[in-house]
């Protein structure tokens, strides 16, 4: 029988096309296990022919403890010599400068060396709690949290300019096109959000300089990336579908969408287009719940104004942390609301972003408006999520790209120490939730806050120990991308026993 007889009227298979189409088979049996173990090609519950959806949730390595992270990100970089880490010696020696031995190695992003001088800090300190942590009085609410908060006075980076450390902080490299943190986790775990994205973002004040770049999804699939949304008018932008279409023709074109799509998956197996199908069938279901989201009309008036919802904004204007159009103070106290409303709603990853706290100048005015915005927001936040139980699996981070040097601004054109340069050998974050041990510091620098005496703490060191709160041994959540297998922490990172509840 040569390779063009039939039998029955059918063409009959060579042996090289029986291999073929067998191996075909075989591996896509194959193909579709692997998928199915990394949550790609898992059928939604919703719709009758299912969906290939990569966010359904998936196990960790471990029992994890946390089950949601709030990320707070205050981009710019505020002074932790002026919020949580008082150095009576610094104001000691204000004025004076710094030994040469120091300043020979020192990097600088905008201190002249030669004429810098130690710059003191007018704040006062007062002890919170029975753990006697200590706040300066810009915050006197989040102060009231001090027991069920980590204090990290030891944080380091090598980078001392905005994007870079943005970066860094963010993904765990300062390099561009690499991954955030919540999409690593989302990647990690999906998530338990059916009708709002796993990675949800949201924004306050006058914008960081990473942008868009600090919620990327990297070389990740584009569902695993933050979502922006808005706390006022139209949650996403371009959500709502166009005046005049029926809802039926929009089922419609959606549905032929999903067609063209998982018939090129089928071909391809491109886990891209498993993104994107998601992400159309996504956007379907949030033009229902993204509304109902930002509703706050159902909140009581108590839950309100413990967030700070509707405040006025200071007196004054040009404020580094705002805009004149701007309404920072409410907007923010929305996002920090809007959070916990999220991860009632099972969104894996919040990322509340408020810029800018880069103060080279009128430190004093500009950091006394910022923590202003921030403080009672934030407390309420750690507060109402311990009143409703969730704060045992909820992480709440507060963070920032660096610190700030204990030696004042002195740029010329600018007021001669009236801020503070970039620093990244010693700054302060703060964890709360989700599996940390609240009510410690940890870490400490020397007595001017130059740099870390006890206990250093890398950007990696952080993002480690977060990652296990979340059940993921941080060596092996890896994605391969170009031959080489990433992780969030790169070459680096260690867990923090100590900070494990």
């Amino acid at each position: 029988m040569n390779e063009n007889e039939t039998i029955g009227g059918r063409e009959e298979l060579t042996r090289r096309e029986f291999l073929n189409t067998t191996a075909s088979g075989i591996g896509g049996m194959a193909l579709g296990a692997m998928l199915s173990r990394e949550g790609v090609l898992q059928a939604a519950s919703s719709g009758a022919e299912g969906t290939l959806n990569p966010m359904t949730p998936r196990r960790s390595h471990f029992k994890p403890k946390a089950k949601a992270c709030i990320s707070i990100f205050m981009a710019g970089a505020p002074s932790q010599l002026d919020l949580f880490d008082p150095k009576p010696r610094l104001n000691e020696l204000h004025g004076q400068s710094l030994p040469q031995s120091i300043l020979d190695q020192a990097r600088f992003a905008f201190i002249k060396p030669d004429t810098a001088t130690l710059m003191g800090s007018p704040r006062r300190f007062k002890r919170y709690g029975q753990s006697g942590m200590e706040f300066s009085d810009l915050l006197p609410h989040l102060g009231r949290c001090a027991d069920d908060l980590l204090m990290i006075r030891s944080m380091q980076s090598e980078e001392f300019n905005h994007h870079p450390g943005q970066l860094m902080m963010q993904c765990g490299v300062s390099r561009f096109g690499m991954p955030t943190m919540g999409a690593w986790l989302t990647y990690g775990l999906g998530s338990e959000s059916e009708d709002l994205p796993g990675y949800v973002v949201l924004t306050a004040g006058r914008g960081s300089s990473g942008g868009a770049t600090l919620w990327q999804s990297g070389f990740l699939p584009s569902t695993y990336g933050g979502v922006l949304f808005r706390n006022q008018g139209e949650p996403v932008l371009n959500l709502q579908s166009p005046r005049g279409l029926p809802p039926t023709l929009q089922r419609r074109g959606l549905d032929v969408l999903n067609q063209i799509n998982r018939g090129r998956y089928q071909e391809v197996h491109d886990p891209e287009i498993a993104a994107r199908i998601a992400n159309y069938e996504l956007a379907a279901r949030m033009q229902l719940a993204a509304p109902e989201l930002i509703d706050l009309s159902h909140e009581s008036q108590t839950t309100l104004d413990q967030y700070g919802v509707d405040r006025p904004e200071p007196e004054g204007k040009n404020f580094r942390g705002s805009l004149p159009h701007l309404r920072t103070f409410d907007a923010f106290a929305r996002n920090c609301l809007l959070a916990r409303r999220l991860v009632e709603r099972g969104v894996r990853f919040v990322n509340i972003v408020h810029a800018s706290w880069d103060q080279h100048s009128e430190l004093d005015r500009n950091i006394t408006y910022n923590a202003g915005a921030v403080d009672q927001p934030i407390a309420a936040l750690i507060q109402d999520l311990k009143e409703r139980g969730m704060l045992e699996s909820t992480m709440v981070a507060w963070s920032a790209e660096f610190g700030r040097t204990p030696l004042g601004e002195n740029r010329p054109g600018r007021d001669t120490n009236t801020g503070r340069d970039h620093h990244p050998l010693a700054f302060t974050t703060l964890l709360a939730g989700g599996g940390i041990r609240g009510g410690q510091v940890y870490g400490a620098t020397d007595e001017i806050g130059w740099g870390v005496v006890d206990r250093p703490v890398h950007v990696n060191d952080y993002h480690a120990t977060i990652l296990n709160r979340f059940g993921l041994d941080h060596l092996k959540h890896t994605y391969r991308f170009q031959g080489r297998d990433f992780r969030l922490t790169d070459v680096g990172g260690r867990v923090i026993e100590d900070w494990l509840a």
